[in-house]
């Protein structure tokens, strides 16, 4: 599985519901998991971003898909980062030519 790092930042329309973040985020693991994600972390964060999630799911596509699912409910608008782990980093390192 591939590791994602979801960056968000509140909507107009997020912020007016702001209350009820928790549940939206628990929201998200469900939609994540029904589009064969999955949501290891989530932190509300202080700075440009509102919010930080790690993921995992199983190719870019996968990823994608979630993301912009999360994305057209209006409450957040989303970067996301392909993460690599220092094995993958080791493994990459060696393909180098």
């Amino acid at each position: 599985m591939a590791t994602y790092v979801m960056l968000a930042t509140y909507t107009e329309q997020g912020l007016k519901g702001i209350k009820d973040t928790v549940k939206r985020t628990e929201a998200a693991r469900e939609l994540a998991k029904k589009a064969g994600v999955t949501m290891r972390e989530s932190f509300w964060t202080l700075g440009a971003y509102d919010l930080v999630a790690v993921f995992e799911a199983p190719d870019d596509e996968t990823m994608t898909a979630f993301s912009l699912s999360a994305a057209r409910l209006g409450n957040i608008k989303t970067q996301t980062l392909r993460a690599f782990s220092s094995k993958d980093m080791g493994t990459i390192l060696g393909k180098m030519v």
